[in-house]
């Protein structure tokens, strides 16, 4: 007798994390490899972070956490929204999660039911398809386009046949890195409180921004679900801690949620997160290096013949257009991996629809790395 096996595991894979473990596969085999695939800063994190774990270490027993956080790193991330964006946010709703990944989970169980439809723009992160997939929500994926710089508008929800119970933005946005202004992050509220929908809004990369600073949905909105994570700014992606800000009505939901599922964020990392907030000098350095790297391979990626290149406001991506090279991103990365090394991600990880002739380049690296990645890639080009 066969036994089956759930649907809801049969999700497509996050093909970046396909490439990272290749490419550790030939680099511990002696290749010298160029990381450029994997979207996480290339430092640890910072030293008052690491300083106050080390403290916790030796004066906390590091048990169980109440599942919605500390109350220290809860009111430091309320207090977070009142330095940064002068918006006065209850503790009450600050709930403290295992990474962004974790808040994402709240936010789709708490907020939608199975046979919901949730909109969300290719090309666009495809955890946020996946995990929808899983729970049984039916991700509705529309091809965004260079003239609204990849990013959802009212124009284009119009145009979209049946109902939309959710949608998601994320500004700065993997892989493109584009952003929403102002102006647009007011239309796209609007669009959803005035229609019933619910807003998820992707905020992970804010603070690693070069044309201008991230908007939060929060100025102008309370129904939204803000999602944001110690990962990327604060450079702490192993430690697996995020936060999300959640409407009032959500508290007990995503509370017994949070319970049930995960119990508690790691103890260690929430304590340590608490001083994050104070490592500004140290990581804006990081966001110099990464300013550095944008401004490099913007200026050096047309010389290898990548001309068409989505706008990297934010964010520490390069979201190139490869279809005059090829139709067939995963075959073109796969190469440029075995041949010279190079370890970038194929765009069909992040667009159903023009994902074969476009691939991601992340430059979180070090900058020498992205000069060599640059000198290797004009001359595999042009061989």
């Amino acid at each position: 007798m066969t036994l089956r096996k759930s649907s809801r595991g049969q999700v497509q894979p996050f093909i970046v994390m396909d490439v990272m473990r290749e490419a550790n596969r030939l680099e511990a085999t002696g290749r010298d490899v160029l990381h450029l695939e994997v979207g996480q800063p290339s430092t640890g994190a910072p030293s008052g972070v690491i300083a106050a774990a080390q403290q916790a270490l030796v004066n906390d027993r590091l048990g169980y956490t109440e599942a919605l956080g500390i109350d220290p790193l809860r009111r430091r991330i309320a207090k977070y929204y009142s330095d940064a964006h002068d918006i006065d946010v209850a503790e009450d709703r600050v709930i403290v999660t295992t990474g962004s990944s974790g808040g994402f989970m709240l936010a789709f169980l708490s907020a939608f039911d199975a046979g919901d439809r949730v909109v969300l723009v290719d090309p666009g992160y495809p955890a946020y398809r996946n995990i929808l997939a899983a729970l049984g929500i039916e991700a509705v994926c529309v091809p965004a386009t260079a003239e609204d710089r990849y990013q959802p508008t009212p124009a284009l929800l119009d145009r979209i046949d049946g109902d939309i119970d959710g949608l998601i933005v994320a500004s700065p946005a993997n892989p493109t890195g584009t952003m929403i202004t102002g102006a647009e992050m007011v239309a796209l509220t609007t669009y959803c409180d005035d229609r019933g929908i619910r807003l998820i809004s992707d905020e992970i990369y804010h603070g690693i921004t070069y044309e201008m600073p991230g908007v939060t949905a929060l100025s102008h909105t309370q129904n939204a679900f803000i999602v944001n994570s110690f990962s990327k700014y604060y450079s702490m992606t192993g430690w697996r801690v995020g936060w999300m800000v959640i409407p009032e009505q959500f508290h007990r939901s995503v509370e017994c949620l949070a319970q049930n599922i995960f119990i508690s964020v790691p103890t260690l990392s929430q304590h340590a997160a608490s001083a994050a907030f104070d490592c500004t000098e140290e990581l804006d350095e990081n966001v110099a290096r990464y300013a550095a790297n944008r401004d490099l391979l913007l200026r050096e990626l047309p010389t290898a013949g990548l001309t068409n290149l989505a706008p990297a406001d934010g964010a520490f991506y390069v979201y190139a257009d490869v279809s005059h090279l090829t139709n067939d991103s995963e075959n073109f990365c796969r190469r440029m991996l075995t041949e010279v090394g190079i370890a970038t991600a194929p765009g069909t990880d992040f667009d159903h629809y023009r994902g074969n002739e476009t691939i991601r380049i992340s430059f979180a690296g070090d900058t020498q790395t992205m000069a060599e990645a640059s000198a290797r890639l004009q001359d595999w080009i042009a061989c």
